[in-house]
C-alpha cells in the first residue's frame, strides 16, 4: 500500500542566511509558532562558516527543509535561490534575523484566499523594529491608514513621498508564488532598497492590502546588512526614484520626487545618528 501523499503546502517561507546562527533559531521559531500551520520552511544557508547547519539539524519538524550552497552566492544570489525552491501557493522571504508575528500567516493568507479574482498582489502590515536582544525600539506602519485595500499607485506615491520604506522588509509582505516569474529576481544593485524595488514591481500586478496589524519584527544590529550600507541610503533612494520615475506606469511626479528626496536626506542623517547612539562601542 502506497503512502498517502502529503498535501502541497499553501505557503513557502524562505529564510536566506549567512553567518546567522546568533538569530536564526529565533527566526525559525517564529515561523514554527504560527497560528497557521500549512507551510513549508526553507532555510538556505549561503555556505556559512558558523554552526548554522548543526543548529538547523536540531529541529525535527518535517516542514523544515535545509539547503546549503556549495559556494557563497551573496545576498542577492541566495535570495533568488529562495524563489526557485519555493513550492507553495504563496511566498514569503524572511531574512535570518527577523521574526514573524504569531498570526502573520493566518491574517495574510486569509486576505489572498478571499481574493478569488486575484486583484491583490501584496499583503502587508505594521512591523516592530527590534534590537539584538529583541527589545522593541519602535513600531512602523502607515500613519492614518485604515486596514483594507489600497490602490497600487497610491501605495507607490506614498512610499516615494515618505523617502523611506513604509511597506516594510521582505518578511512583512506576502505574495502569490505565481508572481515570481512575472516580477523577476531580486535586484540588489541598490542594496538598501532591494525590498522596495521588489515591492514596486509586484505592485504592477495588482493592488495592496494593508492589515494595520503587526506582521513582523525587523532586527537591527551592528553587523546587519541594513546597518552596514546605511551611508549609501540617500544615494540609493535617489537612484531608485529616478529609475521608476522613468517608467510611465509608475506615475511618479516631479513633486513626488522632490518631497521624497528631502525626506530621504533627513531620514538618512537621523538613521545614522540613531544607529551610532544605539551601537556606539559595540
Amino acid at each position: 500500500m502506497s503512502a498517502t501523499p502529503m498535501p502541497r503546502p499553501l505557503v513557502s517561507v524562505c529564510i536566506p542566511t549567512y553567518r546567522g546562527a546568533a538569530f536564526l533559531a529565533a527566526s525559525i521559531d517564529s515561523v514554527l509558532q504560527q497560528s497557521y500551520p500549512n507551510f513549508e520552511l526553507w532555510v538556505l544557508d549561503d555556505n556559512s562558516p558558523d554552526d548554522t547547519q548543526a543548529l538547523v539539524a536540531r529541529y525535527t519538524d518535517p516542514r523544515i527543509k535545509y539547503l546549503r550552497n556549495a559556494t557563497n552566492l551573496g545576498p542577492q544570489g541566495n535570495w533568488n535561490r529562495c524563489q526557485k525552491v519555493a513550492q507553495g501557493k504563496y511566498y514569503k522571504l524572511l531574512p535570518h534575523d527577523d521574526l514573524l508575528a504569531a498570526d502573520c500567516l493566518e491574517q495574510q493568507v486569509a486576505v489572498l484566499e478571499a481574493d478569488q479574482a486575484g486583484e491583490i498582489a501584496l499583503v502587508f502590515g505594521t512591523r516592530q523594529i527590534i534590537d539584538p536582544a529583541g527589545r522593541v525600539l519602535m513600531t512602523r506602519g502607515l500613519r492614518g491608514v485604515k486596514p483594507g485595500r489600497m490602490a497600487a499607485r497610491d501605495v507607490i506615491r506614498r512610499v516615494v513621498r515618505a523617502g523611506a520604506n513604509p511597506i516594510g522588509e521582505p518578511g512583512n509582505g506576502l505574495i502569490r508564488r505565481e508572481l515570481l516569474n512575472k516580477v523577476g529576481p531580486y535586484d540588489a544593485s541598490s542594496p538598501f532598497l532591494v525590498d522596495m524595488d521588489y515591492w514596486f514591481r509586484v505592485l504592477m500586478h495588482g493592488d495592496a492590502w494593508y492589515t494595520a496589524t503587526q506582521a513582523s519584527s525587523f532586527r537591527v544590529c551592528p553587523g546587519s546588512w541594513s546597518v552596514a550600507i546605511g551611508g549609501k541610503q540617500y544615494r540609493d533612494f535617489k537612484g531608485f526614484v529616478d529609475k521608476f520615475r522613468a517608467d510611465a506606469r509608475y506615475q511618479i511626479s516631479g513633486s513626488d520626487r522632490a518631497i521624497g528626496l528631502v525626506k530621504a536626506r533627513l531620514a538618512s542623517v537621523a538613521r545614522a545618528i540613531y544607529y551610532w547612539y544605539l551601537f556606539a562601542g559595540k
